[in-house]
């Protein structure tokens, strides 16, 4: 029996922002699944997925956008933020474009998980399992320390 493929190593993503009267946005998500139930600090992200061998960063970002958040952006205004390296290696590209999503009507993709470990149980469990609005100060608290540079630069971008 083959090895499973490893996962990988890219991963692209849409960053959704606002402007509200006094500060800016931005959507994030919190990943779905047992491991990360009881976690809040530091493992929000932007929507984003695994990018297959031949397949375009872009409409991978914005197919994982759908997937996870169970609604689709338009690709107008879409404003690169290039790429950041995660601590495990995996290097996530990312765009962002300005919209509204209420968090409450998102729905998420799920995916098959072995719990408890070495149990031979299998359960179904969202790939993200909730979204939220968030300042960017509040934001930078919540999100993956790596995607924190993302937010940098959309920030610089929109001060222009």
């Amino acid at each position: 029996m083959a090895d499973p493929p490893a996962p990988s190593r890219v991963s692209a993503g849409i960053l959704l922002f606002r402007r509200t009267a006094n500060k800016l946005e931005v959507l994030l998500g919190h990943p779905g699944g047992p491991y990360f139930a009881d976690r809040d600090r530091g493992v929000w992200s932007i929507p984003k997925g695994e990018v297959q061998p031949g397949e375009e960063l872009l409409a991978v970002a914005l197919r994982e956008f759908g997937e996870e958040t169970g609604h689709v952006v338009g690709t107008g205004n879409l404003l690169p933020l290039g790429s950041v390296r995660q601590r495990g290696g995996k290097e996530v590209h990312a765009w962002a474009v300005e919209g509204e999503l209420d968090p409450a009507a998102a729905v998420s993709n799920t995916f098959s998980l072995e719990w408890p470990p070495r149990s031979g149980l299998h359960v179904e469990v969202p790939e993200v399992d909730r979204v939220g609005w968030w300042a960017t100060d509040e934001a930078r608290e919540r999100i993956n320390a790596a995607q924190v540079e993302l937010l940098d630069r959309l920030e610089a971008m929109l001060r222009r």
